[in-house]
């Protein structure tokens, strides 16, 4: 039986058209996984929402690159212009909690099991954030990657929002050149671009290749 899938895009475009026709300019809190995949993310959605940046992201290693990645995300922030006004907000680098969720899933491939319960860890805590803050609206910036799935994460995001009671904003940020503006946007900026999704196990991997 095939299962059809959701264009995230169309629907995201629906409920923007929605907010403009309604005027209204909801809250947003937005998990960040590096500034680079939020240049794009942000350029976009500061049009229609007042945003918050959460940057909560445990599995990054080491922590001299979280530090580097953390500054980085505030610097675009600062240098960056917006329609409605954006904010920072930092969450734990509680390394701990990621490695007690990877457990026994340490050797398994990017895009498995593992990189799915890091999607939940980060989008639990959003919208866990999202809710104490009273916040409209949660989402995250990873659907711009062309190697994360859309589906698995708008899953995952909706199935948190609901458990939290917070609405959570469907995307798909890789369509319409999102993925390629992020690029142009990082090199006007000057942003420091990683070569590995974030923990140990990718960058093992990435330095195998």
């Amino acid at each position: 039986m095939n299962v059809q899938k959701i264009n995230y895009q169309k629907e995201l475009e629906k409920l923007l058209t929605q907010l403009e026709a309604e005027q209204r300019v909801p809250t947003l809190l937005i998990h960040s996984c590096c500034a680079p995949c939020s240049s794009y993310v942000l350029e976009y959605l500061s049009e229609y929402f007042k945003i918050t940046v959460f940057y909560y992201n445990p599995n990054i290693y080491p922590e001299s690159e979280y530090t580097k990645r953390i500054a980085e995300q505030q610097k675009l922030i600062h240098d960056m212009k917006f329609r409605y006004p954006v904010s920072f907000l930092a969450g734990e680098y509680d390394k701990e909690k990621f490695y007690e969720m990877a457990a026994g899933m340490e050797d398994l491939k990017e895009g498995g099991a593992r990189c799915m319960k890091c999607y939940e860890l980060r989008l639990s805590e959003a919208a866990r954030q999202a809710a104490a803050g009273g916040f409209d609206y949660f989402t995250t910036t990873l659907s711009i990657s062309p190697l994360k799935n859309a589906q698995k994460l708008n899953e995952i995001g909706l199935r948190v929002g609901e458990e939290y009671g917070v609405k959570y904003l469907v995307s798909d940020f890789k369509k319409k050149n999102g993925y390629k503006r992020s690029v142009e946007l990082s090199k006007e900026y000057g942003l420091y671009r990683q070569d590995y999704c974030g923990c140990e196990f990718s960058m093992r991997r990435a330095e195998a290749l």
